[in-house]
């Protein structure tokens, strides 16, 4: 099971002790919220902060493009990024934005809201490494998890059983030690988690109970 750190609920008036805490704490990789104030009601990172923290880091960075037209924006990302996913919501040039992550030899993800069906993501599952499934409402951390994420989960595992490629599930929102277990028994690959992590007295031992909940 890998955990990824979303930030976006981190000190960020010590942004770098903590990357560099969460990175020693053992995380898997880190996953960066970015957000455009359209898409959804916030606005967050950027390629700045981007910049800023991949020198940091020796585990992936995932940037979250929580934007509209993520295709205008997917090659400012790609050199600091290790993998990029978009949401299928933001987009109807999802099979260019694929082509783009994949030619330059990116990890590609496609996310999916919570209301968002897995068939809109099905034309596309040859193209893809991960697929996101938000257990909250994007735009804010903190928010509660959607426990009927667990039956898209169950679903998605569902519709990938036989694919010959790779393909990651991650959950993201919402997700901490308490209902880590439930999640885990899904067979899910990946979970984001980030409110739990950062404020957590013990960044090490959270990120131990949410990888070994079972």
């Amino acid at each position: 099971m890998k955990v990824a750190a979303s930030i976006l609920n981190c000190n960020l008036l010590h942004l770098e002790d903590e990357i560099k805490k969460v990175q020693v704490a053992g995380i898997d990789a880190i996953h960066l919220d970015v957000m455009d104030g359209h898409f959804v009601p916030n606005l967050s990172f950027g390629i700045p902060l981007l910049k800023v923290i991949r020198p940091l880091l020796t585990v992936p960075i995932l940037s979250h493009l929580m934007v509209t037209e993520p295709e205008v924006m997917i090659d400012k990302f790609i050199p600091d990024s290790d993998g990029i996913i978009f949401h299928i919501e933001a987009t109807n040039k999802a099979a260019d934005c694929l082509k783009m992550i994949n030619g330059a030899k990116k990890l590609a993800g496609i996310a999916l809201n919570p209301d968002t069906p897995l068939s809109e993501i099905k034309p596309f599952i040859n193209c893809i490494y991960e697929i996101l499934i938000m257990s909250v409402h994007p735009g804010f951390g903190g928010q509660k998890f959607i426990t009927g994420t667990i039956d898209k989960i169950n679903e998605a595992k569902a519709m990938i059983r036989y694919r010959k490629n790779e393909i990651v599930i991650a959950v993201d929102g919402g997700v901490n030690p308490d209902n880590a277990k439930e999640l885990i028994e899904t067979g899910i690959d990946v979970l984001v988690a980030g409110t739990s992590i950062f404020h957590s007295k013990d960044y090490a031992e959270t990120i131990r109970k949410l990888r070994c909940s079972i």
